[in-house]
C-alpha cells in the first residue's frame, strides 16, 4: 500500500502528526503494534472500572492556554469530556509534615505560597517570574506571529535545582516548589530548568483531568485522522525500515507479512529502536547507534491501582504528592535506595460515580535494575517471583499512603499493578523509561533530537526529542509537521484560529 505519509508508533505525538498532516491534505498512516492505539494515553478495564495507564492530568487548558488551542486547531476540544481540578489546590504537597496547596493563576500561586511562606514574598514572586517566562516562549502569542517556539536553550542549559536555589533561600520552599517533580523525572544532577519550568507553568495555566480515562483523547484524535481519509492501523508493528540512497521506501510489518510504502515517514518511537530498524547502510554509522545507546533513559513507574468500595472514598478533584523524606530530589539524593519514599495519588474521574473514587492510582519512581531479573519475560506470564515482588511493593505503597490519608486501606476492595516491564510490553519505552530520554543541562545538544534525518524523507517526532508532557510533546510533533508544511504558515494556522 502507498500512503503520503506514514508514522510509525500511535503515541500522543504519532496521533497528532497524523492529524495535522491530514488536515492538510496529505495521505496518512499510522501504523501501530498493539491492538490498542496510544501508547501512555491507553486506558484499560478491570472489573468494570477505566484505569489509565499513563497520563493522569493535563495543563494549559484554560481558555487561552497552549494545549486548548491545539486541541481546537485539532477540532477535538468540544468532544473531550474534561474536569478542571480545584482552581485553590490542583496538586497538594505534603513535605516536611505539612500540606501545601498549588493554586492555578501566577498571581494566585505567588499569594499563596506567601501566606506559606511570608518571609520569602519577594522570591516567591522572582521565581515565579522566571516560570513565566519560560511559558511565554511557547504560548498562542507566539503561533500567531508564526513560531512555534521562541527559542528556550538558555534554560536548557541551566540546571533546575539551583536555579530554584538561586531564587529562593527557604530550604523547605525549595522543597514546595520542587514538590512535582515527578513529572519530568526530577534528577538534581541534570534536570533543566526549562523542564521544571514548562511543566510546571502549564499546570498552573489549567490543570484539567480526563474524566472516564485518556483513551478519549487517542480516539478523537483518530477520528480525525480518519474522516480526513487517512487509516490507523493496530496489530501492525514495523520490523524493518527499508533503505535505498539516502531514502526511507518502504516498512515492513510483522515480520514480512506486510510493506508500506510513502514518500515520508515519521517515527514515534524512541531515537534507538527506530534506527535499529533502519536496514544497513552507509548512513548509519556504528558509532552513531553506540552513541545512541550510551544516552541515559528517565527512570520508570510503578504503578498500584486501587479499586475502591462502592462510595466508600469520596472523589478529591486535585492530586496528592506525597514526600515521605526532606529532599524533594530524593532520587538523587538515595539512588540506591528502593525504598517507597514518594508517591503521587490520584483519582480517576468518573461520569458514573462523580461525588466517590472508584479509583485511586498511586505510583512510585522505579529504576529498572529492580525488574531487570525478569527482562524477556511476557507480560502476564511473569513468574511468582514477580507477583510476590510486585504485591510487596503495592502493600509498601498502600502502608505509606496511610499515613497521608488514613481510612484508605480499609476501602480497598482490589489491586492491580504495573512496573516498568508492563511500561516496557505496552508503549516500547526502553527499560521501560516512563519519560524517555534524560535531557542534561550540562549538554543540552547531546540530548535534544531535531525532528530531521540523515535520511532525507525520514523525520522523528515524540517525548525523547525535547520535552515530554502532552504540552511537550504537542510542540515537539508541531515542529515536526512544520518540516513538511513551514513552520510560519502552521504556527499561525493554529495560532489564528
Amino acid at each position: 500500500m502507498k500512503f503520503d505519509i506514514i508514522v510509525i508508533g500511535s503515541g500522543l505525538g504519532g496521533l497528532e502528526c497524523g492529524a495535522m498532516l491530514s488536515k492538510e491534505g496529505f495521505n496518512v498512516c499510522v501504523l501501530e503494534k498493539h491492538s490498542v492505539i496510544g501508547g501512555c494515553l491507553q486506558s484499560f478495564h478491570r472489573r468494570g472500572q477505566i484505569l489509565d495507564t499513563g497520563i493522569h492530568y493535563v495543563g494549559s487548558l484554560d481558555e487561552g492556554g497552549i494545549l486548548r488551542q491545539y486541541f481546537k486547531y485539532f477540532g477535538i476540544w468540544d468532544k473531550l469530556k474534561m474536569q478542571r481540578l480545584d482552581e485553590n489546590g490542583f496538586d497538594v504537597i505534603y513535605s516536611g509534615g505539612k500540606e501545601y496547596k498549588y493554586p492555578m493563576g501566577y498571581s494566585s500561586f505567588k499569594e499563596q505560597m506567601a501566606e506559606y511562606f511570608p518571609d520569602s514574598k519577594t522570591e516567591i514572586s522572582n521565581y515565579i517570574d522566571k516560570v513565566q517566562e519560560v511559558n511565554r516562549l511557547i504560548g498562542v502569542e507566539q503561533l500567531k506571529m508564526g513560531k512555534i517556539s521562541q527559542g528556550g536553550l538558555d534554560y536548557f542549559s541551566v540546571s533546575a535545582d539551583q536555579t530554584i536555589n538561586s531564587l529562593v533561600s527557604n530550604k523547605e520552599l525549595r522543597n514546595v516548589l520542587a514538590g512535582n517533580i515527578s513529572l519530568f523525572a526530577g534528577d538534581r544532577s541534570v534536570s533543566t530548568f526549562y523542564h521544571h519550568a514548562m511543566i510546571h507553568g502549564s499546570n498552573i495555566e489549567g490543570a484539567y483531568r480526563f474524566i472516564d480515562g485518556s483513551q478519549q483523547l487517542a480516539d478523537a484524535l483518530v477520528d480525525v485522522i480518519r474522516q480526513n481519509g487517512g487509516k490507523v492501523i493496530s496489530s501492525s508493528e514495523v520490523t524493518k525500515i527499508a533503505v535505498d540512497e539516502g531514502r526511507i521506501t518502504h516498512v515492513e510489518v510483522n515480520n514480512g507479512e506486510e510493506e508500506y510504502f510513502a514518500d515520508t515517514f515519521i517515527s514515534n518511537l524512541h531515537p534507538l529502536s527506530t534506527y535499529k530498524l533502519i536496514e544497513k547502510n552507509k548512513l548509519t554509522k556504528k558509532a552513531y547507534i553506540t552513541r545512541l545507546s550510551a544516552l541515559k533513559n528517565s527512570y520508570g513507574l510503578f504503578t498500584a491501582y486501587l479499586l475502591m468500595k462502592p462510595d466508600s472514598f469520596p472523589y478529591f478533584n486535585y492530586n496528592l504528592y506525597l514526600h515521605d523524606i526532606e529532599d524533594a530530589w530524593y532520587t538523587t539524593a538515595y539512588p540506591n535506595d528502593t525504598k517507597v519514599r514518594f508517591i503521587l495519588m490520584s483519582s480517576l474521574a468518573a461520569s458514573r460515580n462523580p461525588k466517590y473514587s472508584d479509583v485511586i492510582t498511586l505510583l512510585s519512581p522505579m529504576y529498572f535494575n529492580e525488574v531487570s531479573q525478569w527482562a524477556g519475560s511476557v507480560c502476564m506470564k511473569r513468574g511468582e517471583e514477580y507477583e510476590l515482588f510486585k504485591a510487596k511493593k503495592v502493600a509498601e505503597m498502600i502502608e505509606m499512603t496511610e499515613r497521608f490519608s488514613p481510612g484508605l486501606s480499609s476501602n480497598i476492595q482490589f489491586t492491580y499493578s504495573a512496573s516498568p516491564l508492563t511500561y516496557l510490553d505496552y508503549t516500547g519505552a526502553p527499560e521501560g523509561s516512563a519519560y524517555g530520554l534524560i535531557k542534561d543541562y550540562k549538554n543540552p545538544l547531546l540530548t535534544l533530537f531535531p525532528p530531521r534525518t540523515k535520511y532525507e524523507n525520514l523525520l522523528l517526532t515524540g517525548q525523547n526529542l525535547n520535552v515530554h508532557g502532552a504540552v511537550g510533546v504537542t510542540l515537539t510533533a508541531t515542529l515536526t509537521c512544520a518540516e513538511i508544511l513551514g513552520e510560519e504558515y502552521l504556527a499561525k494556522k493554529i495560532g489564528n484560529l
